[in-house]
């Protein structure tokens, strides 16, 4: 189990608490904007009064597109601050089998035949092969039970033919496999306010923090819905930058591991083992 808050160039504080306890923080990556630092602090805290953000030197931080800077930055205001406690989904590798989901991987790949974050082509695709590219749920399958309780479904207006909206192409990406693993865990994100910025919240290895989805996805009617896109990377925001952040989890168990020992005895584990089974269950259902 890694730290997100380790490796933090920017780190929040209260003004009225300098050295008190963080209120948040995040690694810098390409493309993070002054703006969208306020961004975040929205986010992840709930504030009674107009507030704005100071840096170390006491200057007023402007809600600007200038690049952010490392560094420390205080929460200026005459109200109160307190820390969002909104549940963030646990949330881990999903791959879902069986025909339904067999259905919603065909129109993600039919609509997207890239990987819509990198764009990189399935060069292959024609010759049957998709091997390295998966079809993403934005919201995850496991979930379906949250979905329905709070009528996400409304927010579609292309039923997949299974007749699950949550199966619909418009809660789908294709993405390279190891980019897949990244946005199920939360680490990259899509922000479709800030033109559909890509935003990494670890460090970048794949050179695409910054980057803007194309337009070819803006112009397809088909593409996901906003809304979804808004709650993935609120999630995101939320488990990489409130407080000292959510616990990645481990994902690799090589043949002969102790799976369920190791969850059990990691971060979370009850909620960790509750998405497990949500994401066996959902595919026999």
């Amino acid at each position: 189990m890694s730290n997100r808050s380790l490796g933090r160039d920017i780190h929040i504080y209260a003004a009225s608490d300098p050295t008190g306890p963080v209120l948040g923080g995040l690694i810098l990556t390409n493309g993070v904007t002054n703006v969208n630092l306020y961004s975040m602090v929205d986010i992840i805290l709930i504030l009674s009064s107009i507030y704005h953000l100071q840096d170390a030197r006491r200057s007023q931080l402007d809600r600007d597109d200038n690049p952010l800077q490392p560094g420390n930055y205080y929460v200026v205001t005459d109200g109160s601050i307190s820390i969002n406690d909104e549940t963030c989904l646990t949330r881990t590798i999903s791959l879902g089998t069986g025909t339904r989901v067999a259905s919603f991987r065909n129109a993600v790949r039919d609509r997207d035949r890239r990987c819509v974050i990198t764009g990189e082509d399935a060069v292959n695709a024609d010759l049957g092969s998709w091997r390295g590219f998966e079809a993403a749920h934005i919201f995850p399958l496991a979930y379906l039970h949250h979905w329905n309780a709070n009528n996400l479904g409304s927010l579609i207006s292309i039923e997949s033919t299974d007749g699950e909206f949550i199966n619909s192409v418009q809660n789908g990406m294709l993405l390279r496999s190891d980019i897949h693993v990244l946005f199920d865990g939360y680490e990259v994100s899509i922000n479709p306010d800030d033109g559909y910025k890509i935003v990494c919240f670890l460090r970048d290895s794949k050179g695409i923090a910054g980057k803007h989805l194309d337009e070819r996805f803006r112009g397809d009617p088909r593409r996901p819905v906003d809304d979804l896109l808004r709650w993935h990377f609120r999630q995101a925001v939320l488990a990489n930058v409130r407080s000292v952040g959510e616990p990645i989890f481990e994902v690799d168990f090589p043949p002969g591991s102790d799976m369920i020992g190791e969850i059990l005895s990691g971060p979370k584990a009850g909620e960790r083992m509750q998405y497990e089974l949500f994401s066996r269950l959902v595919e026999i259902t």
